[in-house]
């Protein structure tokens, strides 16, 4: 009995022993937390430069973790770079290739496998807040949700808050929606998260934590207390925007101070960047970010559109106070995650992401993809780019058009050295083209659907309801009520409005059309006008030629305002106050039109169902807009 006796006595030491090293293991494990925010600029906070600007939390935040000065969004628009972080995949094998529009077949598929997913898988707790826009058909069972995607709790909106920032009515918390909300959107999502991680039941267990603010993206609403810092402006969409960046710090340094009350501070690896750059031309109204001088914006694939703030903090594993300036992109959290809690990379797919825990200890980043960017929305001649070392290269959407760039030299782009270095430009320019081949062909090819002009596209917009005229001169109104003016009309949609006029003679081969627009909204960021034509008086058949004006661009596009560009776009220099005219000629025997805005000119090639133009008219969406000298000449050739 004794013998027996030593030897469970001896085995109960070796568990007692053992035991603590097991859960010291477990309890090492760390937590994450990716806090992502919306159209903000490289150049927006006090860290990076910004001479106005007061993000007290985050310049904190940069001090004690490792701030990047090439950090990269995966694309220049929100829902890819989105669909990147979580998956680890460029957005075009993903599938998430384009931003998602309200109600649209897009989403993120449940054959992703997303980090939330695998850290689940490994016994970890898991919240998302704020933004989603990983589906077009939110909240519902056509398509994956949140915690279809790894998700134990959300609270989430499908794309912007609504109406604004300030005091949001559409989130939804697991599948149940909450009504009105009190304060700002941002610091309720953080306050979710904070709450979250207070209540769980084991609060041992680790986390993954995702919030996504809605700030900065239009339409900027900033609580007054956050834009006290700016009362010296005079421009008030300066202490809107300045204020909006303000209050998404607040809400950062909110969800920081509850990792520190919970005791998480030391065990927990937070991830601080944007999903695009800066909205607008940042000299008018509320959209006023800032790309610290880079060339571009959001939509664009130069730097300023994909150039984003980046900062890490990992203490004791990421030196306080470091500064680094090796290229990183959002895809590199997903296989960083991986990598520190020694996750396998999925084997069947390509992960483009690379581990940053090298760069963490000074040492370079080990990456078998190129930086690549691939955006629809981007202008036509620069919508592909890949960077590999300190060279970037830009191609046209068919890529039969190039510029060559040396960031580390000339990072605002101003020298194309496509001619200066051939060897180099012939190597990046054929690596480009063969590395968009293979990306479009992994991925869905949805976006073979949404090809510019497809009639496929306009088949899905959707139809206003009837509205009304209290002019008497248009035939069909459509979304909104339309009044007679002083010298012309106003049409003030609800959503997407249009005013439609029937044509006594239908046009079947050229002609000349003219009409002059301006916004009628003042201090609203979303302004913009449309000339119409139309083959049939719907929403879905009609053709748009004006101005985005809260985009910065002259646009043309068929179907709805999700088509918005598709057909063609051009950026330019006006107030957003401004008067414009447009002159449209067309020619339906080639399906091609030119029109002229201001004197800038867009070549448009016309849908090929565009046969007979037999309705002109006017369109403007979510905005009030005056419309005068609609007029039309024909010719026959």
């Amino acid at each position: 009995m004794a013998t027996v006796s030593m030897r469970w006595l001896t085995l109960l030491l070796l568990v007692l022993v053992s035991a603590p090293a097991l859960v010291a293991e477990e309890s090492e494990r760390p937590n994450f937390v990716v806090f992502l925010t919306d159209d903000q600029g490289w150049g927006d906070l006090a860290c990076y430069g910004h001479p106005e600007i007061q993000s007290p939390n985050l310049d904190r935040f940069a001090s004690e973790g490792l701030r990047l000065t090439q950090c990269y969004a995966a694309c220049s628009v929100c829902s890819p770079s989105r669909s990147a972080i979580l998956t680890g995949r460029t957005p075009y094998r993903n599938g998430v290739w384009r931003w998602i529009p309200g109600g649209s077949q897009y989403h993120l598929r449940e054959s992703e496998i997303t980090i939330a997913t695998l850290l689940k898988q490994r016994g970890y707790d898991t919240c998302h807040a704020g933004k989603w826009h990983l589906n077009g058909k939110f909240n519902s069972d056509a398509q994956p949700q949140p915690d279809d995607h790894g998700y134990d709790h959300w609270l989430a909106t499908q794309n912007n808050a609504s109406p604004n920032h300030m005091n949001p009515s559409n989130y939804v918390r697991n599948g149940e929606p909450v009504g009105r909300m009190e304060g700002a959107s941002a610091i309720l999502a953080a306050e979710e998260a904070s709450q979250w991680l207070q209540d769980r039941p084991d609060p041992k267990t680790p986390f993954f934590i995702t919030v996504w603010t809605h700030e900065p993206h239009l339409p900027i609403e900033s609580a007054p207390r956050f834009m006290e810092p700016y009362a010296h402006l005079d421009d008030e969409g300066l202490r809107q925007h300045h204020g909006n960046i303000t209050q998404l710090d607040a809400a950062f340094g909110n969800l920081m101070k509850a990792l520190d009350q919970q005791g998480y501070r030391d065990n927990t690896v937070v991830f601080f960047t944007s999903d695009n750059g800066p909205e607008g031309n940042g000299t008018s109204g509320r959209t006023r970010g800032s790309t610290g001088g880079l060339r571009g914006r959001k939509r664009h694939t130069h730097e300023g559109g994909i150039r984003v703030p980046g900062i890490i903090r990992w203490p004791g594993k990421i030196n306080a106070g470091t500064v680094s300036d090796t290229p990183v992109i959002g895809s590199d959290i997903f296989t960083t995650i991986c990598d520190i809690v020694d996750i396998p990379l999925p084997e069947n797919r390509t992960i483009d992401g690379a581990s940053l825990l090298p760069l963490f200890a000074g040492e370079p980043v080990q990456r078998d993809q190129p930086l690549y960017w691939r955006n629809h929305l981007a202008r036509e001649e620069y919508r592909v780019g890949l960077r590999v070392g300190d060279w970037k290269i830009i191609g046209s959407d068919d890529l039969s058009s190039f510029e060559l760039y040396n960031i580390a030299r000339d990072p605002e782009e101003t020298t194309d050295l496509s001619a200066a270095e051939p060897e180099r430009f012939a190597q990046l320019k054929q690596r480009l083209i063969q590395h968009d081949a293979a990306v479009l062909e992994e991925g869905p090819d949805w976006w073979k659907e949404d090809v510019q002009r497809s009639s496929k596209r306009r088949g899905r917009t959707a139809e206003p309801p009837a509205g009304k005229d209290e002019t008497g001169d248009f035939d069909v109104v459509l979304g909104a009520t339309l009044k007679k003016t002083d010298p012309g009309y106003l049409l003030e949609p609800s959503g997407e409005g249009l005013a439609l006029r029937k044509l006594d003679q239908p046009i079947t081969e050229r002609a000349t059309i003219r009409l002059t627009y301006r916004t009628a909204a003042a201090g609203q960021s979303t302004k913009n006008g449309m000339l119409v034509i139309s083959d049939k008086p719907t929403n879905t058949d009609s053709f748009k030629i004006g101005t985005a004006i809260g985009m910065n661009q002259h646009v043309a596009f068929p179907g709805g305002w999700n088509n918005v560009g598709a057909a063609a776009a051009k950026r330019a220099s006006f107030g957003g106050e401004d008067r414009f005219t447009v002159q449209v000629d067309l020619d339906l025997e080639k399906q091609s039109a030119t029109a002229t805005i201001n004197g800038v000119k867009l070549s448009i090639k016309l849908p090929a169902d565009l046969q007979t133009v037999r309705y002109i008219g006017l369109y403007s969406k979510a905005t009030a807009t005056e419309f005068q000298d609609l007029a039309i000449e024909t010719e026959k050739p």
